[in-house]
């Protein structure tokens, strides 16, 4: 096994991990609520970005940021269709998370119909795929790509939150909506950036995840649903130092179990740690034992 080039592999391949579950945890620190139509928004945004390249002639690094704003929208129309409706009338939030499921099939079923269920793929050479020369690993200019996107967003995803008006005003909300609402926040304002920023978020995540293995379906996300809420609840539900860690952690694990012959088997590996860990700190690994959401 060489362990640099899996070292290489999980830190690429974390990156998308981390980006995706930030939007898990961006969304359940300020509602409080599990979004479990994210990954159908994660499977939108991937082909908002295809259909950019292949229909709309435009480059890769246009149709990520196109890819954002688009299922940062879809996303916004989720909150107001599936979300603010049960809030206003003071629904359990069990109510918010069974509503998120019917609107993920919802949006998976549309895909299907638009799309198809054959997997589709960004023209070659979208992105050169040779690995880059002179270095002691094996590494492609889409896998540098992914990597630095994800840290540039997650970056400044951690700038708007610690130092802007804008992240105080999110984290009152997240700690108390009837205080923050007093306060003079406009607490339905900042359920949709919310909103908007995880599917941005997720849109990102998409799109990177079809250029790294380049065969999209409208079922991708499922299986980046399960590693993305396997991510939040290791670091810390809420907690978007935690969903960062959390992510890389995974994609280590995962790629640690291939490289030992262990490929049928890298999800049982994750989400064994998965069980020990909450048997053992169920908070998280960035998580605090008792805490007040913010």
């Amino acid at each position: 096994m060489n362990i640099t080039q899996q070292i290489v592999n999980a830190i690429w391949l974390g990156g998308v991990y981390s980006l995706f579950a930030l939007g898990y945890a961006l969304v359940f620190s300020v509602l409080g609520v599990l979004n479990l139509a994210h990954s159908a928004v994660f499977m939108w945004g991937a082909f908002i970005g295809l259909v950019a390249v292949t229909q709309l002639n435009i480059s890769v690094w246009l149709a990520i940021p196109l890819a954002m704003l688009g299922a940062g929208a879809i996303s916004v129309v989720l909150d107001a269709v599936a979300f603010a409706p049960l809030r206003r009338r003071n629904a359990p939030r069990i109510s918010q998370l069974i509503s998120s499921i019917g609107a993920s099939i919802l949006l998976v079923n549309i895909a299907q119909i638009i799309f198809g269920t054959q997997p589709q793929r960004f023209p070659l050479g979208s992105i050169p795929a040779n690995p880059l020369e002179g270095l002691p690993f094996r590494i492609t200019p889409i896998q540098v790509v992914i990597l630095l996107v994800s840290v540039i967003l997650m970056a400044l995803l951690q700038m708007l939150v610690v130092r802007t008006r804008t992240g105080q005003a999110m984290r009152a909300v997240a700690f108390n909506q009837r205080v923050a609402s007093l306060l003079g926040v406009n607490v339905g304002n900042i359920f949709r950036l919310t909103f908007f920023l995880a599917g941005a978020l997720a849109g990102a995540a998409g799109v990177l995840f079809g250029l790294a293995y380049n065969s999209m379906t409208p079922f991708m996300g499922d299986s980046v649903a399960l590693k993305g809420l396997t991510v939040i609840v290791l670091g810390g539900l809420g907690n978007i130092q935690g969903a960062v860690a959390g992510g890389f952690l995974v994609a280590a694990l995962e790629v640690f179990s291939i490289a030992a012959g262990g490929s049928n088997y890298r999800d049982a590996f994750v989400f064994s740690l998965l069980f020990i860990i909450l048997l053992f700190r169920p908070q998280g690994l960035l998580g605090q034992a008792s805490q007040t959401r913010a």
